[in-house]
């Protein structure tokens, strides 16, 4: 059963990589080529079926769909990116300060964390997205912040335990400054489960974007967006269903992607999990 078991958490992490692999590529040559323009309007070409010319059909605009998924990429991957770059760096600095100090710092912290996790997580975004307005750095940073409490819940659990660690009581005898302490010698020994934690705030950053573009309030056009996409096509769902299934199938395919690698990076690096 065991074997079997590790076989299993093998393919999920090829699975994985595979997918994550072939959208960074999409992504890349999305840079330099699409098969079409993929803000350009034919009105005659609208909702065209999948052919050799379009791959995935064409929009209500006549906008070719294979060319707006792969423009989608980018955004789907700047989104993440960014999200996760607030959240892990600022989750990490407020988990670190927290659970090093302890005392009022801790609880001053905390408090604010949880005052942040009381909110459900897309009205969270909602309101931030209202506050900053919506567009793609705008959705990032409010995906970043909702991304922060659970990120420094986690950071301070691993410095909680640490600090009292034998290697942390030496390097505190021989005069090292907190700050260093923290960075230099703990946060390398705590870092598995943030990085776990990244890459599943990744996953999580792909579906709040997709939801709230679908309501209007993330990526605007005419930058491509996922969620943005099956909004549109939610109308031509009898008459056009390959509208909707392109960029359902491309969220879901990101999502799935993101989990396994992280359920991968998880056994990778935790060798009880073997």
């Amino acid at each position: 059963m065991k074997s079997l078991s590790s076989y299993g958490k093998k393919i999920n992490s090829i699975l994985g990589l595979l997918i994550i692999s072939a959208l960074l590529l999409i992504m890349i040559i999305s840079f330099f080529y699409t098969p079409h323009d993929v803000t350009a309007m034919n009105i005659a070409n609208k909702l065209k079926g999948p052919s050799s010319t379009h791959w995935f059909g064409t929009d209500e605009f006549g906008r070719d769909i294979f060319s707006r998924i792969m423009k989608g990429t980018q955004t789907a991957f700047f989104v993440g990116t960014v999200t996760v770059f607030i959240g892990v760096v600022f989750g990490t600095l407020i988990g670190a300060i927290a659970g090093y100090f302890g005392g009022w710092v801790d609880e001053i912290f905390m408090r604010l964390m949880d005052a942040l996790m009381a909110f459900p997580g897309i009205i969270l975004a909602l309101m931030l997205v209202a506050v900053f307005g919506p567009g793609m750095l705008n959705t990032s940073i409010a995906l970043g912040i909702i991304a922060i409490p659970s990120i420094a819940r986690i950071a301070r659990s691993g410095f909680i335990q640490h600090k009292e660690f034998e290697y942390v009581l030496s390097a505190k005898l021989i005069g090292l400054k907190p700050f260093k302490i923290m960075f230099r010698h703990i946060l390398p020994n705590v870092s598995s489960p943030l990085i776990v934690a990244g890459s599943v705030a990744f996953a999580v950053a792909m579906l709040a974007e997709a939801a709230l573009s679908y309501l209007g309030l993330g990526v605007q056009p005419p930058d491509p967006s996922w969620g943005r996409m099956l909004k549109d096509s939610q109308s031509f769902l009898v008459s056009a269903p390959w509208y909707t299934y392109a960029p359902g199938i491309a969220i879901t395919l990101m999502v799935l992607g993101f989990y396994m690698l992280s359920n991968a990076i998880r056994d990778f690096m935790d060798p009880r999990s073997t």
